[in-house]
């Protein structure tokens, strides 16, 4: 299901909610990591969002930030772990 280019919180949850495949587009001029866009994908990503559409020059970056919001969900181990020991 397209969901089309940044679509309100509220059109994710319901498509999200029947088990769809969900694609959001996102667009930015930016050539650096975008922060706005970045947020963007992690809020998507952990709303259930599957397929991203992004700028080349954004792709690494929200690559990561999908990788992290997995991570923190527990649907994949984290790249590194750490334990703080003093």
């Amino acid at each position: 299901m397209d969901a089309g280019t940044s679509p309100v919180t509220g059109r994710i949850e319901r498509l999200t909610a029947g088990d769809a495949v969900v694609l959001v587009t996102l667009e930015t001029d930016a050539r650096e990591p975008d922060p706005g866009l970045l947020a963007a994908a992690s809020v998507y990503a952990w709303l259930g969002v599957s397929l991203f559409r992004v700028p080349e020059s954004q792709a690494a970056a929200v690559r990561e930030v999908l990788d992290m919001v997995a991570s923190i969900e527990g649907t994949r181990p984290p790249a590194v772990s750490r334990r703080g020991l003093a």
